[in-house]
């Protein structure tokens, strides 16, 4: 059971660390600040969901469990809010 739950851990760690690495490729590589956005605050939210949905499985209790999804659900709310003021600044900038 120990074997099924490290790999269950590596697998999706691994997938949210991909994510993480496209989101950073597609900053670098999209010609404008709002592609770049997207690409970005994407790839990150759905990497961050996946290293978090990973390390579920090792957390010591159930409050650890609330906290990190906690945290997962307060940075997807940040990133909504600064993506939107990012974009809505190079709205108006002409950007």
């Amino acid at each position: 059971m120990n074997t099924l739950l490290n790999l269950f851990t590596i697998v999706f760690v691994a997938a949210g660390v991909f994510f993480f690495l496209a989101g950073t490729v597609g900053f670098l590589r999209f010609p404008d600040t709002l592609t770049r956005l997207h690409a970005l605050t994407k790839a990150d939210n759905l990497g961050l969901g996946l290293i978090i949905i990973g390390l579920l499985p090792r957390v010591s209790s159930p409050l650890v469990a609330l906290k990190l999804i906690g945290i997962w659900l307060l940075i997807m709310l940040m990133a909504a809010v600064v993506s939107q003021l990012i974009a809505r600044f190079a709205r108006r900038s002409g950007d």
